[in-house]
């Protein structure tokens, strides 16, 4: 049965989506949260609960903050600012090409979405031989 990218996507698709990408590895940073690297180079990981994230009515840290490498500080306020999309940052993530999103609202992508955003991170941080690569390889398929 085919997979169906309009789905909402679920935290075992961040796992399966970035493990799939080319050439990468799986670290463990603290709290064993996974950090998922290619040459080295985080582009998806677990946070610990940090007090720059924090539910604006209660105070209390969010426990389920992912962080997503991006291209540039335009695809960043591109993410951030679309209301439409679960995704926000933090002053601790001023001048960091990075957006951040809570794991409680990851179904509010779709599946298909979520792999744009995994693909868009690990290209942000793949060599550019790896990338050349591996968008060649797409065009062909």
């Amino acid at each position: 049965m085919a997979d169906d990218g309009s789905r909402a996507a679920r935290i075992d698709d961040v796992h399966e989506l970035a493990a799939g990408m080319p050439h990468v590895t799986v670290e463990y940073g603290t709290g064993d949260n996974p950090v998922y690297q290619v040459g080295g180079k985080s582009f998806v990981f677990f946070r610990n609960p940090r007090p720059d994230a924090v539910d604006p009515d209660t105070g209390e840290r969010y426990p389920d903050v992912i962080v997503f490498w991006v291209e540039s500080e335009v695809d960043k306020q591109a993410l951030v600012q679309d209301e439409s999309t679960p995704f926000f940052t933090t002053a601790h993530f001023n001048g960091h090409p990075s957006v951040l999103v809570r794991a409680s609202r990851i179904g509010e992508l779709t599946r298909d979405e979520l792999a744009e955003v995994i693909q868009d991170a690990w290209l942000s941080r793949a060599s550019a031989r790896r990338a050349t690569a591996w968008l060649s390889a797409r065009r062909a398929t």
